[in-house]
Order: C-alpha cells, then sequence, then structure tokens
C-alpha cells in the first residue's frame, strides 16, 4: 500500500512541473484512465494555484525593486506575445500542457495581468482536455500488439 501511495504522490509531484510527466508515468506505473487523468489534473492545477498566488506577489515585488529595463525580445517571447495577441488566455491556457509548463503557462498569464479566477478556470479545461487525450492516446498505444511484442 505504501509504495503505491509513494509511486502516486512521485508522479503528482512531477506533475506539478511538467504535465507529461502524468500520463507516461502513470500508463508506466498500471494506473488506469481515470487514475492517469486525476493525477496530471491534480498536480497541474496543485502548481497553477501555487504560482498564481506566488506569481502576483512576485509581479508586485518586481515592480517595486527593479527599475525598467530596455526588453530585450528572444524568439520564444515573441512567439508567447503573438500566441497572447492571437487567442489571449485561451490560448496560452491551450498551449501549456503540451508547450510550456504548469509554473510557465501560469507566470505567463499572471504577468499579462489575468484575473485569478481566469487562469483557474482556463488551466482546469485545458488540465482536463490534455490529459483526457494524453491518457486515451497512450491507452490506445498501449494496446496494438505490436507495441507489445517489441516492448516483451
Amino acid at each position: 500500500m505504501s509504495e503505491s501511495l509513494i509511486t502516486f504522490f512521485g508522479i503528482y509531484f512531477l506533475c506539478l512541473f511538467k504535465f507529461v510527466a502524468g500520463p507516461i508515468l502513470g500508463s508506466a506505473a498500471g494506473y488506469g484512465f481515470w487514475k492517469i487523468m486525476l493525477v496530471s489534473v491534480s498536480g497541474m492545477m496543485t502548481s497553477v494555484f501555487l504560482f498564481t498566488l506566488i506569481g502576483t506577489r512576485f509581479k508586485k515585488f518586481l515592480a517595486l525593486r527593479i527599475k525598467r529595463k530596455k526588453i530585450v525580445f528572444s524568439k520564444r517571447s515573441r512567439s508567447i506575445v503573438t500566441l497572447w495577441k492571437k487567442y489571449g488566455e485561451i490560448g496560452i491556457a491551450f498551449a501549456t500542457p503540451i508547450l510550456l509548463t504548469p509554473i510557465g503557462g501560469t507566470l505567463i498569464l499572471v504577468s499579462f495581468g489575468t484575473k485569478k479566477r481566469n487562469i483557474y478556470f482556463h488551466m482546469l479545461w485545458s488540465a482536463i482536455f490534455w490529459a483526457f487525450i494524453f491518457s486515451l492516446t497512450i491507452e490506445q498505444i498501449l494496446q496494438i500488439p505490436f507495441f507489445i511484442r517489441l516492448l516483451g
């Protein structure tokens, strides 16, 4: 019992930092579809809640301490701004599990001044959607007999 609990919390902890770890490691641990969904969504949303609160305070702290310097945009920051301008909060939330980390997506939304309620809502539906897609895909891949023979 304790070994399975340690495994669950280990996967949960990794989902705080990288969403894709939940479905991949959950299936490797032998979890079913709903357990993979639970660990992935709960890990991402915990990260979102924590960094929404920390991010807001950190943003206020930096605004008081740091003088404005000339901002240099990298290729990645330009693509994030383009995504923001084109799709807004929904686009950032949608891209977070596949392109960003839960922490990165949350901090981007906080830095653009999105309301906490909207961050929670958009990140929740995004986490549920992508956990469903990843879990279903991994489950289907593992049912292919050729793939199973390849592993065995």
